[in-house]
C-alpha cells in the first residue's frame, strides 16, 4: 500500500479517523499538499486524532472551516499550529497571552494583535458578498422575544435560588460543573416546563416559546413554505415533532444522531422531495453542518447555542447555492432571563465575533458569584404570562 500510494501521481482523497488509524502508511509519505476540509475536526490538540493530521508532511497545507472558533480560542490555536506550527507560540503561551485576556477580560489590545497575526492567513468568504455569489437570495435573522409562564418562572426562580447556595462552597472544576448543568436547567425551562421535568406531562399552554413557535409555523403552513428547527436537546426535538405533528396533522421530521446512516440519508431524501413534508426539526450537533436543506427558507433556532459561527453554519443548511427564495432565520429568546442577557452580551461583542473569538457559554463559569447570579436571575415579573 505504501510504495503503491508513493508511485501514484494525483490525489488521495481520506478521513480523519483513517489517517489516524493508518499513520504508519501515511505518515512516511512527502506529500505536495494536504487539505483539510472541516477543519475543526482537528480543534482538540490533545486527540489521537489531531495529532495524527499534524504529522503529516507537506509543502503546503490549506484548511477550510465555518467554524474556526467553535468552543474557545484554544480552537483557533490548534488549527493554526497546523497550518504554521509556532505562530502562535506553544499553547500554553497563548493561552495566558490571547485566550484568558481575551475571553475572561474582552481585552481589546490582545484581540487586535492576535487579529493582526492571523489575518495574513485566513481567506473569508461572506455569502453577503455579490462579488463571490451573485445569485444568493437575502437572508433576514429575526429575534422572536418570548414570555414565560408563570409555571416557567417558578421553576426557573428555584434552580436560581439553588445555584446561589451551591456555588458558594464550591472552586475550580467543581464551581464550573455546577454553573454550566445549572445553565442547561435553565435553558431547558425556557424551552418548556416537561423538557426540564422530564415527566411526559402536557404540552400544550405551558411555554411562552412554543406558543410563539406555533403562530409562525401556522402562517408558514399557510403560504406553503417549509422550515428547519433546531434544538440542542433530542428530548425537545421529540416533544416538538410530536407536538407539531398533533396540532397541524402534517408529517414530521426529526434528525438526531441516534440514527443510522441510512435512516438519515433517507430523511433527507424525503424532505427534499417536490411534496415532502413542511416541517424538518434537527438536532443542532448532527444537523448543523453538512447536509443541503435548501427547500426551506425558513429556519428556526427554538434554543441557542451562543456561538454565532455555529448558528451561522445551522442556518446555511438552507441559506447556501440553490436556495431561490429569501431565507427568513428565527432566533427564540425568552425575555428576562439568561437567554436574553447573554443575547445583549453577544449583540455588544459582535465585533470580537467577527473577529473569530467568540465563545459558548463557558465564559459564565468565571464570573464572581454576585456577576452569574446578576446574569441568570429574572429581570422582571413584566415578562411574564
Amino acid at each position: 500500500m505504501l510504495e503503491k500510494l508513493k508511485s501514484t501521481s494525483g490525489m488521495v482523497i481520506t478521513s480523519y479517523a483513517i489517517v489516524q488509524r493508518d499513520k504508519d502508511i501515511l505518515h512516511p509519505i512527502k506529500w505536495a499538499s494536504v487539505i483539510l476540509d472541516e477543519a475543526q475536526n482537528i480543534k482538540n490538540p490533545a486527540t489521537k486524532q489531531s495529532v495524527a493530521v499534524k504529522k503529516l508532511g507537506a509543502d503546503y497545507k490549506v484548511v477550510l472551516t465555518g467554524t474556526p472558533v467553535e468552543n474557545h480560542l484554544g480552537d483557533l490555536w490548534s488549527i493554526m499550529d497546523f497550518l504554521n506550527p509556532g505562530l502562535l507560540g506553544s499553547f500554553n503561551n497563548f493561552r495566558k497571552k490571547y485566550l484568558i485576556p481575551i475571553e475572561t477580560r474582552r481585552d481589546k489590545n490582545s484581540t487586535n494583535v492576535l487579529k493582526k497575526l492571523v489575518k495574513p492567513f485566513i481567506l473569508r468568504r461572506l455569502k453577503s458578498d455579490k462579488n463571490v455569489i451573485s445569485d444568493l437570495p437575502e437572508k433576514v435573522e429575526v429575534k422572536e422575544y418570548c414570555n414565560l409562564t408563570k409555571e416557567q418562572a417558578a421553576l426557573y426562580n428555584s434552580i436560581v435560588k439553588n445555584l446561589e447556595s451551591a456555588i458558594k462552597e464550591k472552586d475550580g472544576v467543581s464551581r464550573r460543573g455546577t454553573i454550566l448543568a445549572t445553565i442547561t436547567k435553565l435553558k431547558q425551562i425556557c424551552n418548556h416546563p416537561a423538557a426540564f421535568l422530564k415527566d411526559n406531562s402536557r404540552i400544550q399552554g405551558r411555554s411562552g416559546k412554543l406558543h410563539r413557535l406555533k403562530e409562525l409555523i401556522e402562517v408558514i403552513l399557510d403560504i406553503g413554505e417549509r422550515s428547519l428547527i433546531f434544538t440542542q436537546y433530542r428530548q425537545m426535538g421529540i416533544m416538538l415533532k410530536d407536538y407539531l405533528r398533533n396540532t397541524f396533522g402534517e408529517e414530521v421530521l426529526f434528525f438526531h444522531g441516534q440514527l443510522t446512516p441510512h435512516k438519515r440519508q433517507q430523511m433527507i431524501d424525503k424532505f427534499d422531495s417536490k411534496n415532502g413534508p413542511k416541517i424538518f426539526i434537527l438536532s443542532l450537533r448532527a444537523g448543523g453542518t453538512g447536509l443541503n436543506l435548501a427547500r426551506a427558507n425558513h429556519v428556526f433556532h427554538y434554543d441557542r447555542w451562543w456561538n454565532p459561527a455555529v448558528e451561522n453554519q445551522a442556518t446555511d443548511r438552507a441559506y447556501r447555492i440553490g436556495q431561490t427564495k429569501n431565507v427568513q432565520v428565527h432566533k427564540f429568546v425568552t425575555s428576562g432571563t439568561i437567554e436574553e442577557k447573554v443575547d445583549s452580551i453577544i449583540e455588544r461583542k459582535t465585533a470580537l465575533a467577527e473577529e473569530v473569538v467568540t465563545t459558548g457559554e463557558q465564559w459564565l463559569t468565571e464570573l464572581s458569584d454576585k456577576e452569574l447570579v446578576d446574569v441568570l436571575s429574572l429581570t422582571s415579573e413584566d415578562y411574564f404570562y
